[in-house]
């Protein structure tokens, strides 16, 4: 990424956004890595697990701000009559939905921690939580099934001798950006899982370093998408 590009990508909300997360999961990573050894290391490991912490409410604060945007992006997607596919436009509108309730359950959260509300943060972090694993699954059941649209059309074309140079280039795209969307959310529900209550699944078993990995990996497939411009394109 040359400097031109990452000042593009700074001076917008999400660009920043994203580079803010690449530095969180960058840092609990690494951190993570050198508080499991000793001596001056560990100091620098938990002073870097520390500086993720602080990015980290960095980025609930600045979501207060996002209910808007969500809203308004739900309202123009409404119940997604343009798209031509019915599986990926109710998975869509479900998704959708689960975003849109995700935003205000860690609001609470947030306000019950900061001591602006009396309630216990903990519920609200788990529905918080849950609701975006669930956004994640739902993402990766679209995306595999736009995978699946992809490849069986795929097949009726070279069946029909109807492929050119550039309908094979086009295709290439689309299905390297569903399966890094793939990969993308699967860190991320898998991230989504352990901060969910001890008992569910693997909840509470990552140690902080697989935490960042996974982070990191889903961090940087996201500037990667941003900076490259994929488009999916509709079915």
């Amino acid at each position: 990424m040359g400097t031109e590009a990452l000042v593009e990508l700074l001076e917008s909300y999400r660009g920043r956004d994203r580079l803010i997360r690449t530095l969180c999961y960058g840092c609990q990573l690494v951190g993570g890595v050198l508080v499991q050894t000793s001596g001056r290391r560990h100091e620098y490991g938990r002073s870097l697990l520390a500086v993720a912490s602080q990015l980290s409410h960095c980025r609930t604060v600045l979501r207060l701000f996002d209910d808007l945007s969500m809203f308004a992006y739900s309202k123009q997607y409404g119940l997604g009559k343009m798209e031509r596919d019915p599986v990926v436009r109710w998975l869509s509108v479900l998704s959708n939905v689960a975003d849109q309730l995700y935003y205000p359950f860690e609001h609470v959260a947030w306000a019950a921690d900061a001591n602006v509300i009396h309630a216990k943060s903990d519920k609200w972090w788990t529905f918080s939580t849950g609701l975006w694993g669930l956004s994640l699954f739902l993402g990766i059941v679209r995306s595999l099934w736009v995978l699946f649209v992809m490849e069986r059309k795929s097949r009726r074309r070279q069946e029909a001798r109807e492929y050119s140079q550039l309908n094979l280039q086009e295709m290439n795209i689309k299905v390297t950006h569903e399966v890094l969307s793939v990969v993308s959310s699967m860190a991320d529900l898998s991230n989504a899982i352990h901060w969910m209550p001890p008992g569910f699944l693997w909840g509470g078993r990552f140690p902080p370093w697989l935490v960042g990995l996974m982070g990191t990996i889903s961090s940087v497939i996201g500037i990667y998408k941003t900076t490259v411009g994929s488009n999916s394109g509709s079915l």
